[in-house]
């Protein structure tokens, strides 16, 4: 059962202290190794890549049209020493929990990276 709701703040705390806890944040990717990334529903002509604080969080998402997609983890220095460097460069948003209904953060990568200050 999923602990993300519609509080989207909460969410995204609940990213931060689990992902400190677990030095684990997990995204989504398929067989072929490319990550899920989608259009921005806050920004227009943006994409963001969402991630999540949990497995299992991630793996409700895994369904209809994201169904090819698997949980995959990555470490937490990794995600935010390399990946958030890259995304930044890329312009592509970052999206921290986001529940069943697909609401959440969307954020540039480098306010990702500073919340762990």
């Amino acid at each position: 059962m999923t602990k993300l709701t519609a509080d989207i703040q909460a969410n995204k705390e609940l990213f931060v202290a689990e992902t400190q806890e677990t030095r684990i944040v997990w995204g989504l990717c398929n067989e072929d190794g490319d990550w899920l990334s989608v259009e921005s529903s806050e920004f227009e002509d943006s994409e963001v890549m969402p991630f999540w604080s949990s497995e299992a969080d991630a793996k409700v998402q895994c369904e209809e049209e994201w169904a090819e997609f698997t949980p995959t983890e990555l470490p937490l220095d990794v995600f935010l020493e390399d990946w958030m460097i890259t995304l930044s460069e890329d312009e592509v948003l970052v999206g921290l929990n986001w529940n069943s209904s697909l609401e959440g953060t969307e954020t540039e990568a480098t306010n990702v990276a500073k919340l762990y200050l």
